[in-house]
């Protein structure tokens, strides 16, 4: 009899065994990540760490949870009218920041184009930059619109520019012992514009090619320009010729379709699961017309540069009165010191943590492994099987529920790190007497539920849209529900369920 052996086993659960650390300080954290060296990853939004590890691509000794550490997250002012973006700031906040809107266009529409609603709200803008991934969203924004990283390590603070930060697939220019903590990008110039597109199979997947623009225009003429393109290389890249070719000139169309032909031959793609070399290089003419075009026409606006003033004050004003955490704090490392134990949870990997849950507005409490997921802990352990099991890896959506307010894949979270959380369920939605939310009753007279199975997710999403968006439209609906699998059907009943109940 022929012996068949596993090459993995199954992606649903997090198998392997792991210490746990959950730094309170950055000296700690970067102590740790010293210590450890590359037997330790970092644990943000756990929107890629986790989907690897489940899939054994990664089997780290050591997960260091950067949750805890101060002043790593929000999005404040700096000097000369910039920005400064702490790592932690998730990629919805930054979609949604009036600033980012505003003046950084490019980045706002790169963040709207990452992955699904969940992802969105989970993932971090220094987990995106840290994956070193060549079909990352935001990273051709971030790099057209010249951003300049912030490290901190145990000797010190340094500042990268982002394109010197990518050294190949999935590797990043980050030292021994040092954390992403921020970034910063300079104030638009006036008559800057910027624009970005991405081109994928289906909605919420990576890219097949993506392509972002930052011009500056004085007239009809251009004075500045640079061009930055996803998935056409080992990592995201500028087109230093394409850029030549277009500094100095009279913008037409016929200079935008001449830029896309130079760009397409500066480009080095390969042949993968989701494209062609070939078909890339003709996106990639294509799209670089259609970005210059975008953002040309973005840059002849006059209200952008009041709208970024706007933007920035009102920051200032929040930052002021506390409304908006500083990220400024993040660089201040100082000297750090050589062995530093700290105060921070240390869990080892056959220990169990004792943690507090409210989940449905009932308080639990549970010794939990380092390896255990919020998933399990719900549906196992407390008996919540509403939520459910489906793909593992967060492409489904079903196993969606709400943590501390915000949607969460609860295939994703690790039930130690949601320590002190409150947590929302589908059971949680019913009423003191068991009556359905009217959102569940529109499911039902809509016949939006099908089999069921997807619902639950379905249903925690429309609820956060609704309190996001009180009036959607159509296109709001399908864009916030795009992360959420249905296998039954289609959308349409799903959709009039939802815009029947905003009625």
């Amino acid at each position: 009899m022929t012996e068949h052996k596993h090459q993995m086993t199954n992606t649903h659960i997090l198998l392997q065994e792991f210490e746990y650390r959950e730094p309170t300080s950055l000296e700690e954290a970067t102590a740790l990540l010293k210590a450890y060296g590359d037997r330790a990853h970092v644990l943000a939004g756990g929107t890629f760490l986790l989907i690897q590890m489940k899939m054994e691509r990664l089997a780290p000794e050591c997960v260091i949870n950067i949750n805890n550490v101060p002043a790593l997250n929000g999005i404040v002012p700096i000097e000369g009218d910039g920005l400064r973006i702490g790592a932690l700031t998730t990629i919805r906040a930054l979609r949604n920041a009036p600033q980012v809107q505003a003046g950084y266009t490019a980045l706002a529409e790169a963040c709207a184009a990452f992955g699904s609603a969940q992802i969105q709200i989970m993932g971090t803008v220094g987990g995106n930059l840290c994956n070193g991934s060549p079909a990352s969203d935001t990273v051709p924004a971030l790099m057209a619109l010249d951003a300049q990283l912030l490290l901190a390590g145990p000797e010190g603070q340094r500042v990268v520019p982002l394109e010197e930060f990518l050294v190949g697939p999935g590797q990043v220019a980050r030292r021994e012992g040092e954390l992403l903590v921020g970034l910063e990008l300079a104030a638009p110039q006036p008559g800057t514009g910027s624009a970005f597109i991405k081109l994928s199979r289906v909605a919420a997947d990576l890219a097949k090619v993506s392509v972002a623009a930052v011009l500056v225009r004085e007239g009809e003429h251009i004075v500045d320009c640079r061009l930055s393109f996803g998935s056409v290389g080992p990592t995201v890249l500028r087109t230093r010729q394409a850029e030549r070719q277009l500094v100095g000139q009279t913008f037409s169309a016929e200079l935008a379709l001449a830029a896309g032909e130079t760009a397409a031959s500066e480009v080095t793609p390969i042949d993968d699961v989701r494209s062609t070399a070939w078909y890339r290089r003709q996106v990639v003419k294509a799209l670089t017309h259609d970005v210059l075009q975008m953002a040309w026409e973005r840059a002849g606006r006059a209200p952008d540069a009041a709208a970024v003033r706007q933007a920035h004050h009102g920051m200032v004003r929040q930052a002021h009165h506390g409304a908006v955490q500083p990220a400024s704090q993040a660089v201040d490392a100082g000297e750090l010191p050589a062995q530093h134990h700290g105060d921070g949870l240390r869990l080892g990997p056959t220990e169990q943590h004792l943690i507090t849950l409210t989940v449905n507005g009932v308080t639990h409490k549970l010794h939990v492994a380092s390896n255990e997921l919020l998933l399990n802990v719900l549906r196992e352990r407390l008996g919540l099987t509403g939520t459910k099991y489906g793909c593992g890896l967060g492409e489904c959506g079903a196993c969606t529920v709400h943590l501390n307010g915000h949607p969460a894949l609860s295939c994703l979270v690790l039930a130690v790190a949601a320590d002190g959380s409150e947590v929302l369920t589908v059971e949680g939605l019913s009423g003191p007497h068991g009556e359905l939310d009217p959102l569940q009753e529109a499911f039902i007279e809509q016949n939006a539920f099908q089999c069921g199975y997807c619902t639950p997710g379905m249903l925690m999403m429309t609820k956060s849209l609704l309190a996001e968006v009180p009036a959607p439209t159509e296109d709001d609906v399908r864009d916030y529900l795009k992360g959420n699998r249905c296998r039954c059907t289609g959308f349409i009943s799903i959709v009039r369920a939802v815009m029947r109940c905003v009625e």
